[in-house]
């Protein structure tokens, strides 16, 4: 019987622990916009659409990662990433 640490990580595909794994096209988009806000955190109309890219995709990869998470660990953290992400978008 395995213990709670390795069902927590363990790949449900592969059997590896998985803890993180390369970004997907979605993510790499959101690194961008994120990168790009930090750069120019004030320009106007570019800044809100950079903010609804970066909010938006957290959102979806959250979702995603709910829905597709090789393992539980993956899929706390997109329930958390949604958390966050709507959180802030309220605030």
């Amino acid at each position: 019987m395995p213990s709670a640490p390795q069902w927590f990580f363990r790949n449900r595909e592969t059997g590896a622990i998985t803890v993180a794994q390369w970004p997907n096209l979605l993510l790499w988009i959101v690194i961008v916009a994120g990168v790009l806000l930090w750069i120019w955190p004030s320009a106007g109309k570019a800044s809100i659409g950079l903010t609804i890219v970066l909010k938006g995709g957290l959102i979806i990869w959250g979702v995603d990662e709910i829905v597709r998470g090789v393992n539980p660990w993956r899929r706390c953290l997109g329930a958390a990433v949604v958390i966050y992400a709507l959180t802030t978008l309220l605030l």
